[in-house]
């Protein structure tokens, strides 16, 4: 089942918002994949983050945002699922891709400079997709002069 909800996703789904504050597309020379988000874009819902969930759906995540770029760093404290990291700079192009984040490991993840957002997926998922540095995210945080503009 889960092969072919990623299949449908990397295929294309008209009825999938391209742009919408709950929803982020991910391209590459692989295909695109749609994710249901919900969004960290203050200091306390960065705090919380994933922290205490316990499962999240293949394709969920969360899309941390800040209000400009900066260094950016995690830590998985609290956090009871593997998770990948996809940090971006101001344009929504991935600069680092940190994978299968170890449930709650205090060791710092170091997402690198100038980064203005951080999707968080399950483990894994990055991997068996084939999301890597290079590839794009589409939302409506990265504004007009992103590589993946919203219409």
């Amino acid at each position: 089942m889960i092969r072919w909800a990623l299949a449908f996703c990397m295929t294309g789904q008209a009825a999938f918002a391209a742009c919408a504050e709950d929803k982020v597309t991910v391209r590459g020379d692989w295909g695109q994949a749609h994710f249901s988000i919900k969004l960290a874009d203050d200091p306390e819902e960065r705090a919380q983050g994933l922290m205490f969930v316990e499962e999240m759906a293949t394709l969920e995540g969360m899309l941390f945002i800040y209000e400009a770029p900066r260094n950016a760093t995690f830590w998985m404290r609290n956090t009871l699922i593997p998770l990948d990291m996809i940090f971006t700079n101001a344009a929504g192009r991935i600069t680092h891709v940190h994978r299968d984040a170890i449930p709650l490991d205090e060791t710092t993840i170091d997402g690198g400079d100038e980064v203005l957002a951080v999707l968080e997926i399950n483990g894994g998922l990055a991997a068996r997709l084939g999301i890597d540095v290079g590839d794009a995210l589409q939302h409506p945080a990265f504004g007009a002069n992103a590589v993946l503009p919203c219409e």
